[in-house]
């Protein structure tokens, strides 16, 4: 599921490519994605509407066009495309730009969403999500109180959309391994420092994967089709029983947190 990182790279490169573009035309070919399904006759309203930029909030990318946002989810498989080859198999909603170019929301599987949302909506979404952990508002304390006021499972906490925005399983088991802290740790059993050392981890994994553009296993791509590059320098994630990169131990996982695969060293992470 692409997480921050994925859908950061996507919001950064149409933000690019769409600002000042005009909407020409909207395609529904897809209805099951858009959330709440009644909203089918407001997306008529895009027509004409300029992009006045594109952004990322959680793991959502966010279509500013003034007076109401697109807002998509793009969840398992789904991905918002620029031009390429237009194989319309699995696309859900399709614009045509006034200058001919195509962006489509394609998504195999439909299980991600798209909302129209205006102003009051759109701010009433953001606030029901937590803080960005790059923002640097947040703070080493506003952090710790996020994590020490749960008694969950550390990593179940980072993944909590409404106390986090936009970490979900790749890198909450990989910030986790870096700052040697268990999954399963509750969160107010955590010192200060550790979760300090906790927030400085998750960053730095956070500003790698952005720098190669996400990770792809096998659904993600970038807005041109594009497959990210941090899957090689994953030291846990999809690594189970490997040794570990830092002390040789074996890496154990578990789908007792959250139903996701877990994988952490029980030598190391503590």
């Amino acid at each position: 599921m692409p997480e921050l990182p994925e859908t950061e790279t996507i919001a950064r490169d149409l933000d690019g490519a769409l600002r000042g573009a005009v909407v020409r035309s909207v395609e529904l070919l897809r209805t099951d994605v858009l959330r709440p399904r009644a909203a089918l006759a407001r997306f008529r309203a895009l027509q004409e509407a300029r992009i006045a930029r594109v952004w990322r909030r959680a793991k959502s990318i966010v279509i500013d066009c003034g007076d109401r946002a697109l807002v998509v989810t793009p969840r398992f498989t789904g991905a918002l495309l620029l031009d390429g080859t237009p194989d319309d198999t699995y696309t859900c909603l399709r614009f045509t730009l006034r200058d001919g170019r195509l962006l489509r929301y394609h998504d195999v599987r439909r299980l991600g969403s798209v909302a129209l949302l205006d102003a009051p909506a759109l701010a009433a979404w953001d606030a029901g999500l937590g803080p960005e952990p790059l923002d640097p508002a947040l703070t080493t304390e506003r952090f710790s109180g996020i994590i020490r006021a749960s008694r969950r499972a550390v990593k179940t906490i980072l993944m909590d959309q409404r106390r986090l925005a936009g970490v979900g399983n790749i890198y909450a088991n990989e910030a986790l391994w870096r700052a040697g802290i268990r999954p399963t740790a509750r969160g107010a059993s955590i010192t200060r420092a550790r979760l300090a050392a906790l927030l400085e981890a998750l960053r730095a994994v956070l500003t790698e994967s952005i720098a190669l553009r996400g990770t792809t296993f096998r659904d993600f791509r970038d807005a041109y089709g594009g497959r990210g590059g941090f899957a090689a320098h994953l030291q846990v994630y999809g690594r189970a029983g490997e040794p570990c990169t830092r002390c040789g131990a074996p890496l154990r996982a578990t789908h007792a947190l959250e139903g996701r695969q877990t994988v952490w060293c029980a030598g190391c992470q503590r």
